[in-house]
């Protein structure tokens, strides 16, 4: 699987507040949604990590917002892992909207738009004792680290 995964969605018409645009509480929403997705492409879906006793809660969330996301919008949230360390992990997010384009050749292509940049930080924890663990080999070798710049 690639290390940079790609998690798509349309803005639904419950995600807009009263100011007509995206809620900023519905990107962390977006953010987990690919989280998730992402690990269980890694073959970590959520039951697995339940099985081992363990999960993933986050430390903390830092999101620059840039452009507003609507109603219909086509989005793309990119999703990579930056780094791993001994009990946590950090995740990074390029979310984006998809805009189709035409070509001078008369077909269709899309650009992007970048919506907001974001990270969170994740750590692992003893589901029963919920304490922080050591990130097991198991775990830390299904996700490649990448470093990029949004």
């Amino acid at each position: 699987m690639p290390a940079v995964f790609e998690y798509r969605l349309k803005v639904p018409p419950e995600a807009i507040d009263a100011l007509g645009h995206a809620n900023n509480t519905v990107y962390l929403q977006w953010m987990e949604a690919a989280a998730v997705a992402h690990s269980s492409a890694q073959g970590w879906p959520t039951e697995r990590y339940l099985q081992q006793g363990v999960a993933w809660i986050a430390r903390s969330h830092t999101i620059e917002y840039r452009r507003p996301a609507w109603e219909g919008d086509q989005v793309i949230v990119r999703t990579w892992v930056s780094d791993m360390e001994r009990v946590s992990s950090r995740r990074q997010y390029a979310i984006e909207r998809l805009e189709p384009t035409d070509r001078e050749d008369g077909t269709e292509g899309s650009s992007r738009e970048l919506l907001a940049r974001a990270e969170t930080r994740w750590v692992l924890i003893d589901f029963e004792k919920r304490r922080p663990i050591r990130i097991p080999p198991e775990i830390a070798e299904a996700f490649e680290c990448v470093t990029l710049r949004v």
